[in-house]
């Protein structure tokens, strides 16, 4: 389809002109109206995250210079995946397929915090001690390796077009700087618009200190999984703005923070 060649040439600038202008919106919410008040300096945070993130985005585009739509192209062209042996309509097939996907990434996501080795990677996403839209790309670069190799075995099962995986990735960068980002919403806006896309009061409470807090609202787009599976949580025990984040095992900003350190953290004690 030619919807597949503008999808492989536009990928890349279409991609990074979301991120830019989601986290720019966010930034500038964040500073207009926080929900809490931050815990570490935030330039000394940011310097920190967006420094791990730069590093992740060369990591991938070494590894895998195509990343998912590559994954998708070649599924396609080899008739691998579900919807390469149905014949529905294409625009079924993209919001099936983005659904689908956002399903995986959700049971990824739970596998990463009960699996040991996993949760070690995956605790620098959460060692961070503030929560804030640099927070949302705070993973370590072998986590972000992996999962990637893992929306490739998703990618091959389900067969999605290519356009699909495109608005999937969209929505995934996007949707996280959104949720993890320290902005207010009126009760009543948050109340309603967690039916349909997990906001930032939702998501926050899987950055609790609480074990039985962080083991809930695991999904990143669609919060239906977690209502589905018995995972949702609606509020944090202790408020939102009286709520501690991070995780007990890394309490020194000295250490959740740098680059240094938070690529040495899955090798630490704790």
């Amino acid at each position: 389809m030619n919807v597949d060649r503008y999808v492989m040439a536009l990928e890349g600038p279409v991609r990074l002109g979301f991120f830019l202008v989601v986290f720019a919106l966010m930034a500038l919410w964040e500073v207009a109206a926080p929900r809490r008040r931050l815990v570490v300096a935030k330039a000394k945070r940011w310097i920190s995250n967006i420094s791990l993130v730069v590093l992740n985005t060369v990591l991938l585009r070494i590894a895998f210079p195509t990343a998912a739509i590559g994954a998708a192209w070649f599924a396609h062209e080899h008739g691998w995946g579900i919807l390469n042996y149905l014949s529905w309509a294409y625009p079924v097939e993209v919001v099936l397929a983005v659904i689908v996907l956002d399903l995986a990434i959700y049971l990824q996501h739970v596998m990463f915090h009960a699996v040991p080795v996993l949760w070690r990677l995956h605790r620098v996403h959460h060692a961070d001690l503030d929560f804030d839209v640099t927070t949302g790309a705070r993973f370590h670069p072998v986590e972000i390796l992996l999962s990637m190799c893992l929306k490739f075995g998703f990618i091959f099962a389900v067969g999605p077009p290519l356009l699909a995986v495109l608005i999937f990735e969209i929505l995934l960068s996007s949707v996280s700087m959104f949720n993890h980002s320290n902005i207010t919403l009126p009760g009543p806006v948050d109340r309603r618009l967690r039916w349909v896309l997990v906001t930032p009061d939702m998501h926050r409470v899987h950055h609790s200190i609480k074990q039985y807090e962080t083991d809930s609202n695991f999904g990143f787009n669609l919060p239906w999984w977690d209502r589905l599976c018995g995972t949702y949580r609606p509020q944090p025990e202790d408020g939102h703005t009286a709520m501690t984040i991070g995780i007990e095992a890394f309490r020194d900003p000295r250490i959740c923070a740098g680059l240094v350190n938070m690529l040495k953290m899955p090798f630490k004690t704790g």
